[in-house]
């Protein structure tokens, strides 16, 4: 098993199949973003060959990020082969849900029904106004979709003051009919626009104060590691959730690395890349040095998220996207 100075147990990888989005939303990147050329990309045997020697190192949990990860050429084709590695148990999926709908059914055919839905609005004006794009119809479509197919769907929300507090109720309100988890997430530094992040007025207790001041909030078990704190509304098919995001009250359960689109490893979401993987998957015959590597990059993580930032303390941050959500 991968395991950090921490006696922590790595076993869980996100991995972003792209940098590309077909959204701009206003905390994740700049209008004007510059992506990477596709040769730069991991290709999707670099992809399998890295999963591959996770996998035989104890990671057993993908989650496909971006980016938006269906503008990736060929992504259902690479799931399917990243469903038959031995040890992966679960693959799940991040995505804005614009071009979603449509792989659905196949999604569910190969197995993967754990789908991350991002949506921080539920009016069309506002949604043009957040991501300026004008896509809102294409997501609601693939949230009814997911509904319609039985997928554990969770819908998350980047709380912002200002744009879209007024609206917290309205998402509690979707699980009660829906099967869904509806999960608030405190807003984080990574723009990508290069303006200092003050830190946020609607943290997660604020969150959690105002819906509960409306509906009785019931405190049930969180799944282990898991980001959120998770609740239930008496009645109401669905969960709601609190993702301390910037607050990072779960950093010391953390048992995930991140992989972004072009084979940086990041051992935490606020620190810096700690290891280039792309160039030593071109040596295919020498797996050993590539799990040393990443090996050695776990053991000098850091024990939380403000150990990670005060060591990386730039005021130009990447964007989500570049990081891989």
């Amino acid at each position: 098993m991968l395991t950090d100075a921490h006696h922590r147990i790595i076993d869980y990888v996100r991995l972003a199949v792209t940098d590309r989005c077909n959204l701009r939303c206003t905390y994740c990147m700049p209008e004007n973003m510059h992506f990477v050329p596709s040769q730069a990309l991991l290709s999707d045997s670099e992809i399998l060959r890295l999963l591959q020697i996770l996998a035989a190192a104890g990671i057993s949990k993908v989650r496909i990020t971006g980016g938006e990860p269906f503008l990736r050429p060929g992504l259902l084709a690479l799931l399917e082969k990243i469903t038959a590695i031995p040890g992966i148990q679960e693959i799940a999926i991040t995505t804005n849900g614009v071009l979603t709908a449509p792989f659905i059914p196949a999604l569910r055919a190969l197995g993967i029904t754990h789908i991350n839905l991002s949506l921080d609005t539920l009016q069309a004006a506002r949604f043009q106004q957040i991501t300026r794009r004008n896509r809102f119809t294409a997501v609601m479509d693939t949230l009814h979709q997911l509904l319609q197919h039985e997928l554990h769907t969770k819908i998350n929300v980047v709380v912002m003051e200002g744009v879209n507090t007024d609206e917290l109720l309205d998402f509690a309100a979707l699980t009660r009919e829906q099967p869904v988890s509806v999960r608030f997430i405190e807003e984080m530094p990574f723009n990508g626009q290069g303006h200092t992040f003050s830190g946020i007025n609607w943290h997660y207790q604020r969150i959690l104060e105002h819906i509960g001041n409306r509906y009785p909030l019931h405190k049930i078990p969180d799944a282990p590691h898991a980001t959120a704190l998770n609740y239930h509304i008496p009645g109401h098919r669905g969960n709601i959730g609190v993702i301390p995001a910037y607050s990072r009250t779960f950093c010391g359960t953390c048992n995930r690395i991140r992989i972004s689109a072009t084979g940086s490893m990041r051992t935490c979401l606020y620190g810096k890349d700690e290891l280039h993987i792309k160039p030593l998957l071109q040596d295919t015959s020498n797996s050993a040095l590539l799990l040393s590597a990443i090996e050695a990059a776990i053991q000098v993580r850091y024990a939380n998220g403000f150990e990670a930032a005060q060591a990386y303390q730039e005021e130009n941050r990447e964007s989500m996207s570049v990081i891989g959500g």
